[in-house]
């Protein structure tokens, strides 16, 4: 379903972000030979909460050629233990109740004007945007990828290496990918997407981090659709919190009756 658009401020964040998916030109060259399981497992272990739950409001900000934004406002949680997260829509008025739960790779939409369940998929596109229901389950590179190649580079004034990753697990989202991933930290700024065939389908920058309780989270994404020219999607997450929820929340039943 589509929300209610409107005009609205994330413009300008996502301009600011143009540096990071088309700004300067990589000048890679060969890497060292790094060791990668131990690097994407660090990547993973940096925004996991494993033992804490994670939960968070999250905006997206969906802009197409032509057509006012689409804004999107949802509670999300998350339990990373148990491989589970549940969002819940607040705005546009005209969606609010809608919600998805996810456990492991399955997943289900909430409809509250039928009252119905539909199963869906982390490989399907979020609310008709550029985001994907898997941008919002944890991180597992070191469990599902390999790195088939690696370069030494700089994005911006930082030193990175860039990481083509193949996936090792037909379940995942994103057959291939390619990362920029800061060397100082190992925070990734940059990634595109490609198909099995590798048809480049997305490209994703991450301009800002922010950190919960020593844990990495992004404060925004920024996603251009490379198969739709003009197309674009800002995730903004806000009042993060790694308190412990309650157990019902990472229920399915719990769409039908989010009580608070």
């Amino acid at each position: 379903m589509i929300g209610t658009r409107k005009k609205t401020a994330p413009r300008l964040a996502l301009a600011a972000a143009a540096a990071l998916l088309f700004g300067s030109p990589l000048a890679a060259q060969a890497a060292d030979a790094p060791d990668w399981n131990k690097i994407l497992t660090r990547i993973d272990d940096m925004g996991d909460f494993e033992n804490s739950d994670f939960a968070a409001e999250i905006t997206v900000v969906s802009q197409k050629p032509n057509e006012d934004d689409n804004v999107i406002v949802a509670r999300y949680y998350r339990r990373d233990k148990d491989k589970k997260f549940t969002m819940i829509l607040v705005k546009p008025d005209i969606q609010k109740g809608q919600g998805y739960f996810s456990a492991g790779d399955d997943l289900w939409f909430y409809d509250p004007e039928s009252r119905k369940f539909a199963y869906s998929s982390l490989k399907d596109t979020f609310q008709d945007s550029d985001a994907q229901n898997s941008d919002f389950a944890a991180s597992s590179l070191a469990k599902d990828y390999t790195v088939a190649e690696s370069a030494s580079a700089k994005l911006g004034s930082a030193d990175v290496w860039v990481a083509t990753l193949v996936s090792s697990n037909k379940k995942v989202a994103v057959a291939q990918r390619k990362m920029w991933i800061r060397k100082d930290n190992l925070l990734v700024l940059k990634e595109e997407h490609y198909s099995v065939s590798g048809r480049l389908m997305r490209t994703i920058a991450y301009p800002k981090y922010q950190t919960v309780e020593g844990t990495f989270v992004p404060a925004s994404m920024v996603i251009v659709d490379n198969l739709k020219v003009g197309e674009r999607t800002q995730i903004t997450f806000t009042n993060p919190s790694v308190k412990r929820q309650p157990d019902s929340r990472f229920n399915k039943e719990y769409l039908a009756n989010p009580t608070e």
